[in-house]
């Protein structure tokens, strides 16, 4: 199993995209998180993966996967690119627990 992190964002390669994950329709590049400091995101371009999601809605609450269809790069403003291979990816958020709440980090 393979796994590649940027900042927040962690990619685990999966056997195989759940069947009850839908396709989603996104505008534009794929935005697996943005950066709550900073506004930056990290990204995939559109047109090199195909989002999924549990519900069928891109969403950071969602469960979601990405297919990289022929190998994509995930890109952020303030880390190096990261080459991913072809295949099933399950997108995880870090989260940080506080006593108020569990939150997402931020990068």
């Amino acid at each position: 199993m393979k796994m590649f992190r940027q900042g927040d964002v962690l990619l685990v390669q999966v056997s195989e995209v759940p069947a009850d994950a839908a396709a989603c329709n996104v505008d534009g590049d794929v935005i697996l998180a943005y950066g709550e400091a900073t506004g930056h995101a990290h990204w995939l371009k559109a047109d090199t993966v195909k989002p999924l999601a549990k519900g069928g809605v891109w969403e950071p609450s969602a469960e979601r996967f990405i297919q990289a269809l022929e190998g994509a790069t995930l890109r952020h403003e303030e880390h190096a690119p990261i080459e991913i291979p072809p295949g099933n990816y399950r997108v995880v958020q870090q989260v940080e627990y506080t006593p108020e709440a569990i939150r997402n980090v931020a990068d």
